[in-house]
């Protein structure tokens, strides 16, 4: 296997103590990347442990299959993870789903790979989809873009402050010539921006901004965080890595929402009655020095932990 289809999970360790997994235990890898984290759960499941790998990038879904096509507790799904109460439906699991773990953002191998559009090191085609077999690429998008819908989506999923400075240099440049490859929108973005910490290059924002509108991240982390809930049995641990604080906010407050009674208010003197879903375990982690000198990657990750409780009968 050639080294660019290397990618090292983060927080390995840390997320299988909280997945807690038993012998027979019933997991949904349903970010499986390059199956670092499905391989660790299945050397913790016996013989009647069951592991679904799922992905929406079919170079993933490929790589599961040459991996673990052979074992029979694995079943490989090309699927979001938005769609993964039809998958529990359709392979009865609903609600008997012992962990969830979903691992956001970008593989080693997306990234590494100039032809996905995801990275400015190298120049490739200007892609972005995490399934390449639907959707608009950000190449498509970008050509017919407004300046003022440009600057939204660099500004809230970016949370770049020359937002409005960098969709004007993008709108004008692409009059001149269309932007198809990832190293012309970088240098277009980095006139634009100017100079930036030498650890960062000018355009690390703006990518993730396009990546995340072309795939519809967000909503779909929305998405996933409710249905996940549902399709755990009571005691199941439900995990999520994230890498940037628009993903980690939107896991805290969906969370706490399940798990926290709303705050008092003066205009609903009488409180009423909650029955927590959830209950959350420990604190936000992070990668330890050591984990984060041997895979710099891991630096802005973060993981939080959830378990599903009992339902109570009124």
């Amino acid at each position: 296997m050639g080294a660019r289809d290397e990618h090292v999970p983060v927080l390995l360790q840390p997320a299988l103590t909280a997945l807690n997994l038993a012998d027979d235990s019933i997991v949904i890898d349903a970010t499986y990347g390059r199956g670092g984290h499905s391989a660790a759960v299945l050397d913790h499941l016996g013989p009647h442990g069951r592991l679904f790998a799922v992905d929406q990038d079919l170079s993933a879904v490929e790589h599961a299959h040459r991996r673990f096509g052979a074992d029979a507790r694995v079943t490989v799904c090309h699927a979001s993870f938005t769609e993964l109460d039809r998958l529990a439906q359709e392979h009865d699991v609903y609600g008997q789903v012992s962990g969830l773990l979903m691992d956001l953002g970008v593989s080693s191998p997306q990234l590494d790979k100039p032809e996905r559009g995801f990275t400015f090191r190298e120049d490739g085609p200007l892609d972005m989809r995490m399934d390449t077999s639907r959707g608009e690429s950000a190449a498509a998008w970008l050509a017919r873009v407004d300046e003022d819908e440009l600057t939204r989506v660099i500004r809230d999923y970016g949370e770049e402050r020359y937002a409005r400075r960098i969709a004007r240099k993008i709108v004008a440049s692409r009059v001149e010539q269309p932007i198809t490859g990832t190293a012309r929108l970088a240098r277009v973005v980095a006139d634009a921006a100017g100079p930036s910490p030498p650890e960062r290059h000018p355009a690390t924002r703006t990518f993730q901004a396009i990546r995340i509108h072309i795939n519809d991240e967000l909503a779909a982390l929305e998405r996933a965080l409710a249905i996940g809930v549902d399709l755990l049995a009571p005691g199941g641990r439900f995990v999520v890595i994230s890498f940037h604080s628009l993903e980690d906010r939107r896991v805290k407050q969906a969370w706490a929402a399940l798990a926290k009674p709303p705050a008092a208010s003066r205009r609903m003197p009488v409180a009423r009655p909650f029955r927590p879903r959830l209950a959350l375990i420990g604190k936000m982690q992070r990668p330890d020095a050591l984990e984060c000198s041997a895979n710099p990657r891991a630096r802005s990750a973060r993981m939080r932990v959830a378990e599903k409780l009992a339902e109570v009968s009124p």
